[in-house]
């Protein structure tokens, strides 16, 4: 089955009008959802709309509210909401152009592919993306696609365009509110060696596949054993971390990195727990 387009229309620059498609660059993962069931009865459990004082009301009877203060509401019809919408425009012109490295990654939200229409947009198609390689800009506009205006930016990505949906300022947190307590201080020559020694051993290309996600991996296992002990607890072995040391000294970390760089194991921490926890035998307890 084709992928179907997140959008159709054309780019914008100056004078020059390019006919483009744009799909979904992402997929969801293998995460795992799970349903609400009621033990007794094996039956999934369902929601109704209560209100507190009444019970259950109907669906018709409910609109949309925004709360102005505790406990206030302007309440808001489907049809104002629809009046404010912005027209879905065919057009993304591309208003200004900004340094590849300006734009922080927090700023980056969702990348889609960019694709030349057809034959005859092509030419323009890769005339611009060329001139985006060259001058290694970002183009920078404002897409209007189901009622609302996404800031989006269009870069280079090998024989093609990735359109990036961005994040607006008032969507990203001032990273000062959460570094401004970190110090400052220049670190140990010898330790910023070693670590960039490290780093050194371990540097290579980036290639996604070589990750997976362990805990869905697990949780698929516990799954199939489940499935298998039809109705069956089943519960696995989890090794729980040692507890947290606070206070290192530099020596410790000297020893730590040094040891890294040898790729010898870390030292052990003297009262670090090295124990296994019995999370089964003692699940097994429980239930006895």
């Amino acid at each position: 089955m084709a992928a179907r387009a997140y959008w159709k229309g054309q780019i914008r620059l100056a004078l020059v009008s390019i006919p483009v498609e744009i799909y979904p660059a992402t997929k969801s993962g293998a995460a795992i959802s799970f349903r609400q069931i009621h033990e007794p009865s094996g039956k999934p459990v369902k929601y109704e709309k209560i209100v507190p004082g009444i019970g259950a009301i109907d669906a018709d009877d409910i609109v949309k509210g925004y709360e102005t203060s505790k406990g206030n509401y302007v309440l808001l019809d489907e049809e104002e909401i629809e009046a404010v919408k912005l027209e879905s425009k065919r057009t993304l012109e591309l208003l200004q152009f900004v340094d590849a490295s300006d734009i922080d990654i927090l700023y980056y939200a969702k990348p889609y592919y960019v694709v030349p229409a057809d034959e005859l947009a092509e030419e323009a198609y890769i005339v611009l993306r060329e001139a985006l390689k060259r001058t290694k800009k970002v183009g920078l506009g404002q897409l209007s696609v189901r009622g609302q205006e996404q800031l989006v930016g269009l870069r280079p990505c090998g024989r093609g365009l990735v359109l990036e949906v961005l994040r607006y300022a008032d969507e990203v947190n001032k990273a000062a509110n959460y570094f401004r307590d970190v110090g400052n201080a220049k670190p140990d020559a010898d330790l910023l060696d070693l670590a960039e020694t490290l780093i050194g051993k371990k540097s290579g290309k980036f290639d996604a596949s070589d990750y997976h996600n362990h805990y869905v991996d697990a949780l698929k296992r516990v799954i199939a054993k489940k499935a298998k002990a039809k109705g069956k607890r089943v519960i696995e072995d989890v090794e729980e971390p040692g507890p947290v040391q606070s206070g290192s000294n530099v020596i410790d970390l000297m020893a730590a990195l040094k040891a890294s760089v040898d790729g010898k194991k870390k030292p052990p921490a003297k009262a670090a727990s090295t124990k296994k926890a019995p999370v089964k035998k003692a699940a097994e307890r429980k239930r006895a």
